[in-house]
């Protein structure tokens, strides 16, 4: 079994942040696969369920997402590697895609909060959504709604992002990699 992961925060206040990309692509991959709801408390998140793959909303908020996919990577028996979590990653500009297995978090509170529960090697499919112009001001960048040109693309990159972990189920990373990966929106544009 496949468990999606996408990283975000709760709450209508964030739903348009550049942070909740992942639960962005998780809603488009919940309506593809016309997957059910079978949350429970215990779970701390939003889960919805195929046959052979589960996906997964942290409702925890961004810094305590390990507390969320723990529980339900041990109910459901997932080996590390079958985890695929979608993330915000500020180090790369807007509309870049990237896929990597294990590593360090890069300051990302939520992969940091996953790699302390559960481990690192599992597979992260990276969004990115530009940085701001100074360190200090990172966590009021991704909190902040996109900006409108970047609300005009953003659909298609959601739509990008999801067909790639719909061919993480099928085709081998590398073949994925090639295949999806992004320098930038423009790549998707053109």
């Amino acid at each position: 079994m496949t468990l999606f992961v996408g990283l975000g925060n709760p709450g209508s206040q964030y739903e348009d942040t550049r942070h909740n990309i992942g639960f962005k692509v998780i809603d488009t991959l919940v309506n593809d696969f016309a997957a059910r709801n079978i949350s429970k408390t215990a779970f701390h998140g939003e889960l919805y369920r195929t046959t052979s793959t589960l996906f997964l909303k942290p409702t925890t908020f961004m810094n305590l997402s390990g507390k969320s996919v723990l529980p339900v990577k041990q109910f459901f028996k997932i080996e590390l590697e079958d985890i695929i979590v979608i993330h915000d990653d500020i180090d790369l500009p807007f509309g870049a895609v990237r896929f990597k297995r294990g590593g360090g978090h890069g300051g990302h509170n939520g992969l940091k909060s996953i790699d302390a529960m559960v481990g690192k090697e599992y597979l992260r499919v990276r969004v990115g959504v530009g940085k701001p112009e100074r360190k200090s001001q990172v966590a009021d960048y991704v909190l902040h709604n996109f900006s409108d040109e970047e609300m005009q693309v953003l659909p298609k990159l959601i739509e990008h992002v999801a067909s790639a972990c719909k061919a993480l189920q099928r085709e081998e990373l590398n073949v994925v990699k090639s295949h999806y990966s992004l320098k930038s929106i423009e790549a998707l544009l053109s």
